[in-house]
């Protein structure tokens, strides 16, 4: 394989990626060790990082650090290091944890889980082969899809109350962030899940300052949680500051047309057209965040717009 400097700003959809897992690391505290999957391009230096949180489900490994090929195989070739770690909220350690702190939601764990990814980056690179010395340290996004779109949230500076005492998570080493159908106000809670996550309720994103896009889809209706229909999942645009930016996904659900995986089940809006698309806007956005000056985002919001039949429209502020 290939260990030249190219940079990762010529990498093309098609450039090949290194997938390494799991790098192994204990956490002093914590019931099991935290495995992650690191996916980065073969070539290329200074490479910035995403840490991509995983959402529930029925399936199994899609939570996990074996779900998300999808955007990790896309964002990787278009010149990022992505790390997934396996939750503990993971279906995969559901007979290992059940009895744990936390359990079964562990939502506090898991925004923690990337804060202990950010202190060990450094041996996690050395760890995955060919990695030494190619990441740009200072340059780190987070993504979470939908349960990880709310450990997202929390890193980013949104807070939440638990047991009268307000928390906040905000990791200030990560610079930008993409929420994918993430959960929002938790004042219109009033489905099945309403009662068994209620620091969902207490969510304010009115503390979230960071630069942050918002990937809703127009069909993402999640009556499980509440009745205010797909508007819900753009929240975290609506109430949080500036500078935000929201794409809505026209004819979306929940999966935002197969993201968690491949041919998976839980799919029901399966259409790898947008999943191109959720891959090629997240990918411009954050290269722009993290590469000032770079034109990457407002490149790829102009071809939106202007093309016959766009996928969603872009709203900022």
């Amino acid at each position: 394989m290939s260990t030249s400097t190219t940079t990762a700003d010529t990498l093309s959809s098609s450039a090949p990626v290194l997938s390494y897992s799991p790098v192994v690391l204990s956490i002093p505290g914590r019931p099991v060790d935290l495995q992650v999957r690191v996916t980065a391009p073969e070539t290329g230096t200074d490479l910035p990082v995403i840490l991509l949180s995983h959402g529930q489900g029925p399936s199994n490994n899609l939570s996990s650090l074996n779900g998300y090929a999808p955007l990790a195989n896309f964002w990787a070739a278009h010149g990022f290091v992505v790390i997934q770690p396996t939750h503990l909220t993971s279906r995969t350690l559901s007979d290992h944890v059940a009895d744990a702190p936390g359990a079964p939601f562990f939502w506090r764990s898991r925004s923690e889980d990337m804060s202990h990814i950010l202190d060990r980056l450094d041996e996690i690179e050395k760890a995955v082969p060919l990695l030494a010395g190619r990441i740009d340290h200072t340059k780190i996004a987070v993504a979470g899809h939908s349960f990880g779109g709310f450990t997202s949230s929390l890193l980013l500076g949104a807070r939440v109350t638990d047991d009268g005492e307000e928390v906040s998570l905000l990791e200030p080493r990560i610079k930008a962030g993409v929420l994918l159908a993430a959960p929002g106000r938790g004042d219109v809670l009033n489905g099945s899940m309403a009662d068994m996550l209620p620091v969902f309720r207490t969510i304010d994103f009115s503390t979230m300052t960071t630069p942050v896009l918002v990937v809703a889809g127009d069909e993402d209706d999640s009556r499980h949680f509440t009745d205010m229909g797909p508007d819900w999942h753009a929240d975290p645009y609506t109430l949080a500051p500036g500078p935000k930016v929201l794409l809505t996904l026209f004819g979306a659900g929940h999966a935002l047309g197969g993201i968690p995986g491949y041919d998976v089940a839980e799919t029901t809006d399966e259409s790898p057209e947008r999943v191109a698309a959720v891959g090629r806007l997240t990918s411009a956005y954050l290269r722009s965040q993290l590469h000032p000056g770079d034109n990457a985002w407002q490149t790829a919001r102009e071809a939106l717009s202007s093309g016959p039949d766009p996928v969603g429209r872009v709203e900022a502020k």
